[in-house]
């Protein structure tokens, strides 16, 4: 376990004991990350804040059941990721997050201008091939390429073991690429 996970579980052991500033510490910790991933799970700004809000309400209300052999912030994406769930399936929808903010900034290279654009565009072809891609895909894609989470974290937050994670990512590495492939043909870029 890394020392900031084994921070956030101390934090957390802490909280279960009622510590407010404890769990407090730990929503500055996780807020970001985790209204990032149910906007680009939902699509939505004002849900993914709501949803990020009831999530650490659960989480709060769900901590005397917290083990604290469980990462803290895998135990909260759970939280996060069925609450964003129940509202896709509630709604029938699955759309996912399109504007530039969805995507971390490692895609802007260089000061040349030129570059900037062809990186923009890059850019937002691959959100638009998340956007298309199953909700399987997308979140197995998300939690390891955008959130950075180990085999053994994706495997916990989506209750799968390594193994599928593994092969389920690799089908949607697979599917994306051949979609952007399709896509960047399809607009001049290579």
């Amino acid at each position: 376990m890394t020392e900031d996970a084994q921070d956030d579980n101390a934090l957390a052991g802490r909280a279960r004991d009622g510590d407010r500033g404890a769990f407090a510490e730990l929503v500055r910790r996780h807020q970001d990350r985790v209204f990032r991933f149910l906007l680009r799970l939902t699509g939505s700004r004002d849900d993914a804040l709501d949803l990020a809000q009831d999530a650490f309400l659960r989480a709060w209300q769900a901590l005397p059941g917290w083990r604290p052999e469980a990462k803290f912030g895998t135990w909260l994406f759970q939280i996060a990721r069925n609450a964003a769930l129940d509202l896709l399936r509630r709604r029938g929808t699955v759309e996912v997050a399109t504007e530039p903010a969805a995507l971390p900034e490692r895609s802007r290279r260089g000061d040349d201008p030129f570059v900037r654009l062809d990186g923009a565009q890059r850019v937002r072809l691959l959100e638009r091939v998340l956007a298309e891609l199953s909700p399987e895909h997308r979140e197995i894609l998300l939690l390891r390429e955008i959130e950075e989470m180990a085999y053994d974290e994706i495997a916990a937050t989506l209750h799968l073991t390594e193994g599928t994670v593994k092969s389920r990512l690799a089908r949607a590495r697979t599917a994306l690429l051949e979609r952007f492939r399709q896509l960047a043909g399809e607009n001049g870029h290579d």
